[in-house]
């Protein structure tokens, strides 16, 4: 049954003085709030490693930020704002960001309105020689309101990856104020990026330096990677009063076959960094599901934990994907994800979650509240009563599930 939850009863004062709006200069010195068993401690983040357990699983989101905003000029003069979500043609990321001459995307879109049915140029006050030799254009193949697709064309054979780095820029969160800045080219992205396609940053990760991952795992911990990119509708706030009006968005998400078979057969515990992490390996047993009783994964529906009760085990929905992948000779399973991960949620992975501080009236507040049994309160009532930084630039908490 589908939760009726009113979004109203997860909001908190979050003044905007409490927002960070810039990183602090060291990664790891931000502070760390931790919660277990109903009580809170605080620590600095570079103590993380002596607070998790000897032999535990970590999995990182290495997915990587792509400078996806651009910024074209009409000949009227007027500037529309481009910001690429998706790809649509070609499909995959990989083969967009390798495409030399043309390729669309699914982009929103700003000063919409002002934009008819010319090519535009991209915006160019310096007169940048590099920019001017790329001569990136746009035309605007289809409207939806506020987004569109775009296609792009330029000149000079370089594949669409290097324009996005000469032309755009970091998409910085809107709740942020302000432009991007050269910081944000390399804060605003995890040391461990490694994949192309998401236009906000998984944040959690943010603090992580090589000294805290080295001693992560000098304590015997395992590192591993799954790659969700994360989408602009990560920005969306719930505008619905009930939480069942809200629509997610679709994410698409990569998780390796040697990771599906050691969480198929999890004796430890399993640590999450983000959110996205955690909804990338809950949605797991939900993709397992439809390869037990269709024979092949699907794309996970937002309301599908809770539409029905499930038989089978954790560990039979993640063989069952591992079966699939090997009948099919596959190293890794692509699939895509709407979870909406709210109070009621089975949690049958994830035992401890690293996250930031998220905005009031926010599905991610809803996770951590489903995540801590609903304790979230005393969480966020600490960390606005003892100088907590919050938001993507803010500080840290480290979560244990109550049922632990």
């Amino acid at each position: 049954m589908i939760p009726e939850i009113h979004i109203e009863d997860y909001n908190y004062g979050l003044e905007d003085s409490r927002i960070a709006k810039y990183p602090l200069p060291e990664r790891d010195a931000s502070k760390l709030l931790h919660y277990k068993d109903g009580a809170v401690e605080e620590k600095i983040f570079r103590e993380l490693p002596g607070l998790l357990p000897e032999g535990a699983l970590m999995v990182f989101n290495d997915t990587k930020v792509v400078p996806a905003r651009l910024h074209f000029q009409r000949e009227t003069g007027a500037i529309i704002e481009v910001f690429c979500l998706e790809p649509v043609e070609p499909v995959e990321y990989n083969t967009a960001f390798a495409a030399t001459e043309t390729c669309s995307w699914k982009c929103v879109i700003g000063n919409a309105k002002k934009w008819k049915e010319d090519t535009l140029s991209l915006y160019n006050p310096e007169d940048n020689g590099e920019i001017s030799a790329i001569a990136l254009k746009a035309v605007l193949e289809m409207r939806n309101g506020q987004t569109g697709t775009v296609r792009f064309s330029w000149e000079g054979g370089l594949p669409f990856s290097r324009i996005l780095e000469i032309a755009g820029t970091v998409p910085i969160p809107p709740y942020l104020n302000r432009e991007s800045e050269a910081i944000d080219t390399e804060r605003y992205q995890t040391l461990y990026a490694h994949i192309r396609g998401s236009v906000a940053a998984p944040t959690a990760g943010l603090h992580f330096t090589q000294d805290v991952l080295d001693r992560i795992r000098e304590k015997g911990i395992e590192t591993e990677t799954v790659c969700l990119h994360v989408g602009a509708g990560t920005f969306l706030p719930v505008k619905s009063s009930l939480v069942s009006e809200h629509p997610m968005h679709r994410e698409p998400f990569t998780v390796s076959k040697a990771l599906l078979q050691e969480l198929a057969h999890k004796d430890r515990k399993l640590i999450a960094v983000g959110t996205t992490s955690v909804r990338t390996l809950e949605s797991l047993y939900y993709v397992g599901v439809s390869c037990i009783e269709t024979g092949r994964p699907a794309d996970v529906a937002q309301w599908a934990p809770y539409e029905r009760e499930y038989p089978y085990s954790t560990a039979e929905a993640l063989q069952a994907i591992v079966d699939y992948l090997d009948r099919e000779g596959l190293e890794e399973l692509v699939a895509g994800t709407r979870i909406i991960i709210v109070p009621g949620f089975t949690f049958r992975l994830v035992d401890m979650l690293v996250t930031n501080f998220h905005q009031p009236e926010s599905t991610l507040i809803l996770l951590v509240s489903a995540f801590v049994d609903g304790d979230w309160r005393t969480i966020y009532n600490y960390a606005l009563s003892h100088g907590f930084r919050f938001l993507s630039y803010g500080d840290s908490s480290l979560l244990e599930r109550r049922s632990l």
